[in-house]
């Protein structure tokens, strides 16, 4: 968008993008934490009550996922009618 409207675009444009990104990340994080203590406790035999922790941690990433995304899809709308020949 920024090659086609031949100057940047705003920068909190590019401050979203990279929080979504930044979001995204601690995701894939907090997945293989529970994955990883997951497989751990399994080999341990340690009771299943205990993954609630990193349930509840990547359950809260996802939503701040969920809220980035949004405004990421807001914000590249806004940039594209921003693009767009009048």
């Amino acid at each position: 968008m920024e090659r086609l409207r031949s100057s940047p675009l705003h920068a909190n444009i590019s401050t979203a993008l990279d929080k979504h990104l930044d979001v995204i990340h601690v995701v894939q994080s907090r997945r293989k934490d529970e994955i990883v203590n997951a497989s751990n406790r399994q080999r341990q035999g340690a009771p299943r009550c205990q993954d609630d922790r990193d349930v509840f941690a990547l359950a809260l990433a996802i939503k701040e996922m969920s809220v980035a995304t949004r405004k990421a899809r807001t914000i590249l709308w806004c940039a594209l009618q921003m693009t767009l020949p009048k």
